[in-house]
């Protein structure tokens, strides 16, 4: 193969790793993201939103943190920020057109501010995944077959 082709091949990101990495993220940290915002909604005085907002954190982290220990391309950071950041994103995309089908309001700079620590969330976890690679734990579907 050639260098060229080489450098192509490692630059694009692995769809089979990303998928893994978002479905774990969506199962997770989506259903506490709903949980947050219908309690954020109902009572302001409640110590539950911000636990539900960490949880939700927690579920893109454990999400990115997959989609970059199941990459095979080198590019365990990339995986896990693109992951988390595209989860949130399809995932947050849906919530804003529900919101604006109901006709409420829409916070910009709240969904901004969120994709921010989502941001920070998927280079976590893509530094865990790759920790985790860099000391030997690979997925059974690519490392040795023991």
């Amino acid at each position: 193969m050639s260098e060229r082709s080489e450098i192509d091949q490692r630059a694009r990101l692995d769809g089979r790793a990303l998928r893994a990495g978002a479905g774990v993220a969506l199962v997770v940290a989506v259903p506490f993201s709903i949980a947050a915002r219908v309690v954020s909604d109902g009572d302001d005085d409640s110590a539950a939103g911000p636990v539900l907002v960490l949880l939700a954190l927690a579920g893109f982290v454990l999400g990115a943190g997959v989609a970059a220990w199941i990459q095979d391309r080198g590019l365990p950071l990339m995986h896990g920020i693109v992951c988390a950041i595209g989860t949130y994103v399809v995932a947050q995309a849906v919530f804003i057109i529900v919101r604006l089908v109901r006709g409420d309001s829409v916070s910009w700079l709240a969904a901004l501010f969120n994709l921010t620590m989502v941001g920070v969330a998927g280079a976590i976890g893509g530094g865990l995944g790759s920790a985790l690679s860099r000391r030997g734990f690979r997925p059974r579907s690519i490392g040795d077959p023991r």
